[in-house]
């Protein structure tokens, strides 16, 4: 029998009868997972690991592209960790938002680097994926029903828009996991999907409240990130009946209920609530209680069922290729005119590569020290110098690149008010100062899809090793 199924069987008439042990392996995994926090997690005996791999937050690129945010080595690297722990310990290892975006080329090139993985360590284990992708014609029937909202502020999605993007993701739930669960599975690597689903899923079907699970696994997800200091190291959480109680696996990092409550805030735009697709986590009346030097208990939050099954649903489509230009600037004048020096270096930039085609490209700059991040204050005083980021989006690369080589060499050498040399109005960090970055992306789909009752867009499929 599989490690889920051994779960499933110990719990199938005694709900919740003892507590369970999560292992909270990586916040997002592919960056690096610390040896000696996720050892002494694997000494505690979880009875689940645990990782989010993916998230919107890395920007529209890796979605758009089907790329990886993570080099393939350390991915390999911490797959490779997590999984010989789940054998070792025999106990499920649950992945969600496979290749940091979760689409069709993310889960692949996941599920090759395990099958490597299984192959060079004889391993034997019986995995369960679920595809995140949506088909396209199915948004665009909820779209004709009007069952498709924007999120925070995103415009009514059209079907030429929808045509434009490259992979169209839906965020699955618990459903989804618990239905590969039942397949008598040891892994599970998901598509796009809540990062709460990893470890609540589980815990519901063995009886545990819904609520205090979502709580548990929305703050469990992050590793040690809602830690004194916050960190990336492994952190058990043992959920009990009525509580759940938090320890991170490194000594140096404390779960304080300062800490863990303040991690409410973590990617929600109300503290008091985690809605997921089933429902929401209502932490109203959530408490949050020292029981040791490193750890706090948890306890009160209530789950709400949904009125409605909806699914955010995700894309991307490509805006063109972008090149940048890095440089610097110490010239008090120059700093103090930049917005002006700038606009009137676009003209001329305009006016040059304009002169037999259309201006097809469009142009960005970031001056960091005055407003690359936020926006001075006017009474502020000026910085001694700053740098800047001028970026340019064009319909090829080698379209970006020219625009940005001239504008390179014209901010260079403008003239402006009070300058005092004309060798050059800007310091370049290194040659050449022009990057061609490459595609560039935007997030063109990021709306709540009101599903239709019965209607499955995610099924989990089996692998065995």
């Amino acid at each position: 029998m599989s490690a889920t199924g051994l779960l499933i069987q110990e719990f199938a008439n005694r709900k919740a009868y003892r507590p369970l042990r999560f292992l909270g392996a990586s916040g997002q995994l592919g960056y690096g997972i610390p040896t000696p926090a996720f050892e002494a997690g694997l000494a505690r005996k979880p009875d689940l690991i645990g990782c989010d791999m993916g998230s919107i937050d890395i920007g529209p690129y890796y979605l758009g592209s089907g790329q990886l945010a993570t080099s393939r080595q350390s991915t390999k690297r911490d797959l490779k960790k997590v999984l010989l722990g789940a054998r070792r310990l025999n106990i499920p290892l649950v992945i969600g938002s496979a290749g940091s975006a979760g689409a069709r080329p993310h889960l692949e090139t996941t599920l090759a680097l395990i099958r490597e993985i299984a192959q060079e360590n004889q391993l034997n284990f019986r995995l369960a994926y679920i595809p995140g992708d949506v088909p396209k014609e199915v948004l665009q029937r909820a779209i004709d029903d009007k069952r498709v909202v924007g999120i925070d502020g995103m415009p009514d999605l059209t079907a030429e828009e929808l045509a434009l993007t490259t992979h169209l993701v839906g965020q699955m739930g618990m459903t989804e996991f618990q239905e590969a669960y039942a397949l008598d599975i040891d892994v599970l690597i998901a598509g796009r999907a809540c990062d709460t689903a990893i470890f609540s899923a589980l815990a519901v079907m063995l009886g545990f409240p819904t609520g205090l699970s979502v709580h548990m696994a929305k703050i469990i997800e992050c590793a040690s990130l809602c830690c004194t200091p916050g960190g990336r190291d492994s952190i058990l959480a043992e959920l009990h009946a009525d509580h759940f109680i938090l320890e991170s696996m490194a000594p140096q990092r404390k779960a304080l209920p300062i800490s863990v409550a303040a991690h409410s805030l973590y990617e929600q735009n109300d503290p008091y609530t985690i809605i997921e697709p089933e429902g929401r986590a209502e932490l109203h009346d959530a408490v949050y209680e020292q029981v040791g030097e490193r750890t706090t208990r948890i306890s009160g939050a209530r789950w709400v069922p949904a009125a409605k099954h909806t699914l955010k649903m995700e894309g991307a489509r490509k805006v063109g290729d972008r090149a940048i230009l890095l440089c610097g600037a110490a010239d008090p004048r120059f700093i103090e005119q930049h917005q002006s020096i700038l606009e009137n270096v676009k003209e001329i930039v305009r006016e040059l590569v304009c002169e037999d085609s259309p201006e097809d490209y469009t142009l960005h700059w970031h001056v960091y020290g005055v407003d690359g991040v936020t926006d001075r204050a006017t009474d502020y005083p000026l910085p001694a110098e700053v740098c800047l980021l001028i970026e340019c989006i064009a319909p090829t690369l080698e379209r970006a690149s020219e625009v940005v080589k001239t504008m390179k060499q014209y901010l260079l050498h403008y003239g402006y008010t009070g300058r005092l040399s004309t060798g050059g109005n800007v310091a370049f960090p290194f040659t050449p100062p022009e990057i061609s970055v490459g595609e560039a992306y935007k997030f063109n789909v990021y709306h709540i899809m009101e599903t239709v009752l019965g209607e499955r867009l995610f099924t989990p499929q089996v692998i065995e090793f």
